[in-house]
């Protein structure tokens, strides 16, 4: 984890936020190391961009404090704060080029003409765009947009850069191009980035640390395997990537003791019906194939169980073909797979 000098850039404490008599936010506890990469994780309607306009200051809290680099910053307004956000739409001005656009937080602050050229010129360099000064932003594609909108953020050097969800308006091939060099961005710049994102892969691919939140409360804060390989509830388990679910009886007969387990699709094999397996270190359950997909790289295997429970297995296509896949359904299958990957969950949500 980057943490620079191991100081704490931003501390949230008890912070609620209601809309009304609806609480969007609902007493949210965090802190974000200086030079983290931190995600805000959840689905729509979870709370994860009003925490972000919040830290802003966008947003005024109904209680709790926001801190920044020590200092307490709740009711100071948003040019006040040592942040900067970038949006998804980009938020350029059309009738600006693209060196005008980047340096234009530069000319708010005062700086000289030469600052202002000399530092956005950089700052187009940061995120690979050199030559692209004179452009107007509707000469740009949409990745060149959005490394456009990073530069201008970056060029005041903020002590955080907020990104609310910055890459999704754009098609998967270009969204991957960019997490990765936006990932080099944060490691170059060595700033705090906080990002808002729905995409599980996004934020497990980009961030040193990952808050979950689910209806304005934090479920779980974990490295991204910390999250994926011991989710601390279901609703985490469920949510950060696939799982599958025992509990009650299925729980009983499958692991063995009662409570609520998680087991993850790609941990679980899928043997012939009398498929030898290790029965003292493994969980073993018989069922019939309900549905195959073929996904090039790998194959979706949904499995009725015969303790009452479906399966999901994902399982690399090493030897296997479509042809092989699409066979599949209304086989008899063992799913087998070791014990240690029956992961306890709290069902608290």
């Amino acid at each position: 984890m980057a943490t620079g000098n191991g100081t704490t850039a931003i501390t949230l404490r008890g912070l609620r936020k209601s809309f009304g008599d609806v609480p969007a936010v609902d007493g949210v506890e965090l802190d974000v190391a200086e030079g983290e990469f931190f995600s805000l994780l959840g689905p729509s309607g979870s709370g994860k961009t009003t925490v972000l306009r919040l830290i802003a200051g966008f947003e005024a809290p109904t209680s709790g404090t926001v801190t920044l680099a020590g200092e307490d910053v709740t009711r100071r307004a948003p040019f006040e704060r040592d942040v900067t956000t970038v949006f998804q739409d980009y938020a350029l001005f059309p009738h600006m080029t693209v060196e005008q656009n980047i340096a234009y937080g530069l000319k708010v602050r005062g700086a000289s003409r030469r600052e202002q050229a000399e530092r956005a010129r950089a700052a187009l360099a940061s995120v690979r765009l050199e030559g692209f000064g004179a452009r107007r932003p509707s000469r740009l594609s949409g990745g060149q947009r959005q490394r456009v909108a990073l530069a201008r953020a970056l060029v005041v050097r903020p002590r955080v850069l907020l990104l609310d969800e910055p890459l999704g308006a754009l098609d998967l091939k270009l969204r991957e191009q960019m997490q990765t060099e936006l990932k080099e961005l944060q490691r170059d710049a060595g700033i705090t980035f906080v990002l808002v994102t729905h995409d599980q892969a996004e934020a497990l691919a980009l961030s040193d640390r990952v808050a979950v939140l689910n209806a304005g409360r934090v479920e779980q804060v974990g490295t991204p395997g910390e999250l994926y390989e011991s989710p601390a509830s279901a609703f985490v388990a469920s949510f950060v990537g696939t799982s599958n679910t025992l509990t009650g009886r299925a729980a009983e007969l499958i692991v063995g003791k009662p409570g609520t387990f998680g087991v993850r699709p790609e941990k679980i094999r899928v043997l012939d019906a009398d498929g030898e397996h290790d029965r003292a270190d493994h969980s073993a359950v018989h069922g019939t194939v309900a549905d195959a997909v073929y996904l090039g790289d790998s194959t979706r295997v949904v499995v009725d169980t015969d303790a009452g429970v479906r399966f999901v297995v994902v399982r690399q296509n090493l030897d296997t073909t479509a042809a092989d896949a699409l066979a599949l359904p209304g086989s008899r299958v063992l799913l087998h797979w070791h014990r240690r990957h029956n992961v306890p969950l709290s069902q608290a949500t």
